[in-house]
């Protein structure tokens, strides 16, 4: 795996190609500050990998083991932290390239939590079709059988039910990286990624497709 960016998601906006003629959704990550906070060897923990954080946290709300190791790398302690994994024999960097890690045009994968939906029926869960709608049913957006009389005698494992939805990691494959704005520390990503605004979300080269 390669380097990869921290970031949070700001919200969505949209850019104008004026050559195509056409406009394009985007949305806005700021990625300003991404730190190296270690960088693991197999010497010493038995893998390659560099371990990046990004957004300051005050001193009293950190760990002391994560406030040792921001120490050791001569910064503040680190809200969300991330490892990217190298092969072993790949060299991996001591210090991050910052927004240089991707440029315009490159394809990336988004990863990040979905937005939470509270308890919701099997409807809006996993898209049921639901029952009878005529007058007098009462079935609507219900269920419907759930499980066995005899064999087995009690409801299947994974059984598709009402429950909690959302806050689950996600990733979105393949967007485009439309611009890159230093002086703002921001890239804008074509499409939506995953979560509300505020949300952190990591960027990766994408697995499927070369820049």
């Amino acid at each position: 795996m390669s380097l990869g960016l921290l970031g949070k998601k700001i919200g969505m906006t949209r850019l104008f190609d004026q050559q195509a003629g056409i406009m394009i959704p985007v949305t806005v990550i700021d990625v300003a500050g991404n730190t190296v906070l270690q960088v693991k060897t197999p010497e010493t923990d038995g893998y390659t990998a560099v371990q990046v954080g990004y957004g300051d946290q005050k001193e009293q709300r950190a760990t002391k083991p994560a406030l040792g190791i921001a120490k050791k790398a001569g910064c503040a302690p680190k809200r969300f932290i991330q490892e990217f994994r190298f092969a072993n024999g790949e060299t991996a960097p001591t210090a991050h390239t910052g927004l240089e890690t991707f440029t315009e045009g490159q394809w990336v994968d988004v990863v990040g939590k979905s937005k939470g939906r509270g308890f919701q029926g099997a409807v809006k869960r996993h898209g049921f079709g639901g029952l009878k709608m005529t007058h007098g049913s009462m079935m609507h957006r219900r269920t419907g059988a759930i499980g066995c009389r005899s064999t087995p005698g009690r409801v299947w494992k994974n059984q598709k039910m009402p429950g909690h939805m959302g806050t689950t990691r996600s990733t979105v494959q393949n967007l485009k990286i439309v611009a890159v704005r230093p002086e703002d520390g921001v890239i804008l990503v074509s499409g939506a990624v995953p979560g509300s605004n505020g949300n952190y979300v990591t960027v990766r080269p994408a697995k499927k497709k070369s820049a």
